[in-house]
């Protein structure tokens, strides 16, 4: 032990959660592509047909496979304008639409959150409070509450038929979680108003390890307010920042309870819809296809992060 470098002792600490994870999800990642190779089988009591190589991913980014899906995996493009359509029952154009607007409204509004968090007035126990409750709704709970709350004659944000006010103000129809577009739209909002806490308290304990003698020797340089946020909070909080991001981008990725308790995944689909319908209907080929293209998605956007938290610490 003794003999070791401090980066040889750290990866020995590290053995052992990463041991844990080789089993827990690098085994069944594995296993779920070897899934893939192998034909649907809809008959009979096996589970899987007879080896087919990629033939299934083939199909899937082909468009071959959409007619057994229960909404398409990528849009369709056109040589005339408008030259993507149908990006609304495309599972993959969706969840990407997702996760990028919902988790760029969760981090501005976090990082607003925390910065007012992070301030010394009267009462802020009970704002943080007020702030977290969003976050520990359970989100089979939260689905429903706003599924009824945009009911026709059930809803009290609705109206009545003849004067729909507030939905004319946001340009939803009278029955928005009846079409995908209106449906996401809500579904984005409701993600946003749950998780933004979540965002607001990971850049909150960002904010609070900022050495405050830094801020007392900018008042002292004569720095403005929004100088000793350009020059001192920002860059050191952005690795936060980032690793905020990173789990929220994951777990948007990854969405299914709040549209299947809203508005159902025929209505919204995503990726996990497209996983968990295609499972339940003994399709476990195409199903480990699809996980495995979302895990791989997945995989990419955790490279990326991880590469600007590097830039963002100036290297490991």
């Amino acid at each position: 032990m003794e003999s070791l470098t401090e980066t040889q002792f750290a990866y020995f600490l590290l053995a052992p959660a990463l041991l844990i994870l080789l089993v827990i999800a690098l085994y069944p990642l594995i296993q779920t592509f070897g899934y893939s190779l192998y034909a649907d089988q809809l008959t009979g009591s096996a589970r899987l047909g007879q080896f087919v190589g990629l033939q299934n991913y083939i199909d899937l980014f082909t468009g071959a496979r959409d007619f057994a899906l229960p909404s398409a995996f990528l849009p369709t493009f056109t040589t005339s304008f408008p030259f993507v359509t149908g990006i609304y029952s495309s599972a993959l154009m969706v969840t990407l639409i997702f996760t990028f607007v919902s988790v760029l409204f969760e981090t501005l509004l976090g990082f607003v959150q925390a910065l007012v968090l992070d301030q010394d007035f009267r009462g802020r126990r009970w704002v943080r409070v007020a702030i977290i409750i969003p976050w520990a709704v359970p989100i089979v709970i939260q689905g429903m509450i706003w599924y009824l709350m945009f009911q026709p004659n059930i809803g009290f944000l609705v109206g009545s038929a003849d004067d729909p006010a507030f939905l004319n103000l946001l340009g939803l129809s009278y029955t928005p979680l009846r079409n995908t577009a209106d449906s996401l739209f809500l579904i984005i909002v409701g993600d946003v108003w749950k998780t933004t806490a979540f965002m607001a308290l990971l850049i909150l304990a960002g904010l609070q390890s900022i050495d405050r003698s830094l801020y007392d020797v900018a008042k002292v340089s004569g720095a403005t307010k929004w100088q000793q946020f350009k020059m001192i909070t920002f860059p050191l909080i952005l690795p936060t920042v980032l690793v905020a991001m990173l789990f929220r981008t994951i777990g948007a990725m990854r969405v299914y309870g709040i549209i299947e308790t809203m508005a159902g995944c025929t209505t919204v689909p995503s990726l996990s819809c497209l996983v968990v319908t295609t499972f339940n209907n003994s399709m476990y080929a195409t199903s480990a296809t699809v996980a495995f293209v979302t895990a791989g998605l997945i995989g990419i956007v955790v490279s990326v992060y991880i590469s600007k938290f590097a830039d963002a610490e100036g290297g490991f």
